[in-house]
């Protein structure tokens, strides 16, 4: 079952695929903008890099709270309205984090901000709504090609933002630029019809539905455990290379976009894998290669001292791996219910951020090796998808052979 009921409607699908890499841009750029700005808002917050890394973490499972809402609800009363509302609570998130005094008001605008941004996670259902076969799958790894890329770019732009206008600048950036997007979105997406969807929403109902296929489940579940290997690394990467190899911002954000260029090739890769091997077979090889990067920080952890070098290069192993293995398990979970995209996307998306979050603020809190302490929860992470990939293959063999998962 491929095919689901369309709710929403677009003016230009070209204009739409835009739409969607903007939407992609604002759903990472309040994470990772901030990175070079950590030693700053500790000075102006009077507290410690590691409290500033642990916001990053809240701000993942902010986002993931306030999915839970809006995948259901868009799926009854249409994406755009919540896509504008969301951008709106947003906005106003980030002018708070702005005129904040302190580090408790400083979070509390950072959640206000999160929950808003929890509206990017319809960029998912409106792939599935828009666009079907293999142009689908093409722009699913397109965005988490985009997402990685955005990720490396976003510090760049924070050092030139931290430099110019001191740490309240990438809060000014993202208003701007979801101004923009909102205005794009007010006259691209024409207004979706309730009731094609029908009925009032049960969120409940909704969530049992789609939580209560073990397929659906261990497919996001892959797809998370891959996002907390490379969202872990982010969030402490300025505890690695700022704080323990004394790099400055400028130097630390040339090396993170490094890591950009990696994403680059990875989609690439994943692109043409595509056409030649299946998804169950995509997923294999991008964890395998999550779990050789693990080794490889392990390794050189224990026999060569810590340098930019011997972390940035599993980390590009992960990298392709994390292309590879992400759009293939999105799409297989996407897949099981096109009627309830909305419901589908977030309640996968829940899933990862909160992984995300939790992985990434048990590691920034770890007094041990952090070089090291990454080595094992990538071999962990990679080794819990593997299995859970092949109960799954086993399962639906069981239920209906896949000729394409042998």
């Amino acid at each position: 079952m491929d095919e689901g009921k369309s709710v929403v409607n677009v003016k230009n699908r070209h204009g739409a695929i835009g739409l969607l890499l903007a939407m992609v841009l604002l759903g990472v750029f309040p994470l990772d903008v901030l990175l070079p700005s950590f030693p700053a808002l500790a000075g102006q917050f009077h507290t410690t890099p590691a409290d500033i890394a642990l916001s990053i973490s809240l701000f993942a499972v902010g986002i993931a709270l306030s999915q839970l809402l809006i995948g259901p609800l868009s799926d009854v009363i249409g994406r755009k309205k919540l896509l504008l509302a969301g951008m709106g609570v947003s906005m106003m998130g980030a002018m708070g984090c702005v005129l904040s005094t302190d580090y408790a008001s400083f979070l509390l605008f950072r959640v206000v901000q999160a929950l808003g941004c929890g509206c990017f996670v319809l960029s998912q259902a409106l792939v599935q709504d828009l666009f079907r076969g293999e142009e689908r799958e093409r722009l699913r790894i397109l965005m988490v090609t985009a997402t990685g890329f955005f990720i490396s770019v976003s510090p760049l732009a924070g050092t030139f933002l931290q430099a110019t206008l001191d740490w309240q600048g990438s809060f000014v950036l993202f208003t701007a630029l979801a101004v923009v997007v909102f205005i794009k979105a007010c006259f691209l997406l024409e207004r979706s019809h309730p009731g094609a969807v029908g009925g009032r929403p049960n969120i409940i109902q909704s969530y049992r539905r789609v939580f209560s296929d073990f397929e659906f489940l261990g497919y996001w579940l892959i797809s998370a455990f891959a996002f907390a290997c490379h969202f872990s690394f982010i969030v402490i990467s300025p505890l690695i290379f700022m704080e323990q190899l004394q790099l400055s911002p400028y130097d630390f954000s040339l090396t993170l976009l490094i890591y950009g260029v990696a994403y680059l090739v990875g989609g690439i890769l994943a692109t043409l894998l595509t056409h030649r091997i299946s998804a169950c077979h995509q997923i294999v090889i991008g964890l395998g290669l999550i779990f050789l990067s693990g080794l490889s920080l392990l390794y050189l952890s224990l026999h060569f001292p810590l340098s930019a070098a011997t972390v940035l290069i599993p980390m590009l192993i992960c990298t392709a791996g994390t292309t590879i293995a992400r759009p293939a398990a999105t799409s297989k979970a996407m897949s099981l219910f096109p009627d309830n995209a909305g419901t589908s996307a977030s309640a996968g998306s829940t899933l990862i951020f909160i992984c995300g979050g939790l992985i990434s603020a048990l590691i920034s809190l770890s007094p041990a090796n952090l070089q090291a302490t990454l080595g094992y929860s990538f071999i962990i992470l990679s080794a819990l998808a593997l299995a859970l990939n092949s109960r799954i293959n086993n399962h639906a063999k069981s239920m209906s052979p896949d000729p394409d998962c042998e």
